[in-house]
């Protein structure tokens, strides 16, 4: 009787661990639909929601969106305004919900030019939901991917004047414990919506290897079926982060 050699398994799907979004286009829905442009974001925001829901379904631990960059500010007076404050009512609104679902929420940028108390929301739900590990959500407001290795090269030069640090230990495990996302995983997959395909100085350091996916859908249409569709296809891509596949 011959004997039959056991089938290779087949090799577990990736997963997209780290999932990071560009959520462009908030403001072009609201006018394509002649209403001003914070209808849109304020649209995006509860957007945010349901992805943040379906998230941990779809194998995402770590998620972070772009909401703000340095960039940013050159916009209306108005628009900012209205943007800080749709920013404060998020947290506000979704602060006890994010807690009783195991989700931490934390912020990367630079905080110093940010409303007061705006800041103290921010610090204030980061230290509610620091245990949680359901997901792990963060927000970039204020961020810029060059701003944040400034601000990185700028601490560790510090460190070094300080006597912290030696100079030949200023390496890029010095550099990325000194970056926004020091601890976090570097992103697998971004996301950018609205058909544009720039990177626009998001996760300029943590992206250098991540997969990229541009959808012409604008964000406030983004839907959780469209992720999972986009999370599908990642899952066949391969990834080789500079080596090459073995036969």
């Amino acid at each position: 009787m011959a004997v039959t050699e056991p089938r290779e398994a087949d090799p577990p799907p990736k997963r997209a661990d780290h999932v990071a979004i560009i959520m462009d286009g908030n403001g072009r829905w609201a006018v394509d639909r002649g209403w001003p442009r914070l209808v849109g974001h304020r649209r995006g925001a509860e957007r945010v929601r349901e992805i943040v829901q379906a998230s941990p379904g779809l194998g995402i631990r770590w998620l972070t969106v772009y909401a703000f960059s340095t960039e940013n500010w050159k916009r209306s007076t108005e628009e900012v305004l209205g943007l800080m404050s749709i920013f404060a009512r998020y947290i506000e609104r979704e602060a006890d919900r994010l807690a009783k679902e195991g989700i931490r929420m934390r912020f990367i940028g630079d905080r110093t030019r940010l409303d007061p108390k705006l800041q103290r929301l921010m610090a204030g739900i980061e230290t509610r939901t620091q245990y949680n590990q359901r997901l792990n959500l963060t927000v970039a407001i204020n961020y810029g991917g060059r701003d944040e290795l400034a601000r990185a090269a700028r601490r560790m030069c510090q460190d070094v004047a300080a006597g912290h640090l030696r100079a030949e230990e200023a390496d890029e495990a010095a550099l990325v414990a000194r970056l926004d996302t020091a601890g976090m995983p570097d992103p697998d997959l971004v996301i950018r919506t609205s058909g544009e395909t720039r990177t626009s100085n998001f996760l300029s350091w943590q992206s250098a290897y991540a997969e990229y996916e541009f959808t012409p859908t604008l964000w406030p249409d983004f839907t959780a079926r469209e992720l999972e569709t986009i999370i599908g296809r990642f899952a066949a891509r391969e990834r080789r982060f500079g080596g090459v596949l073995r036969a």
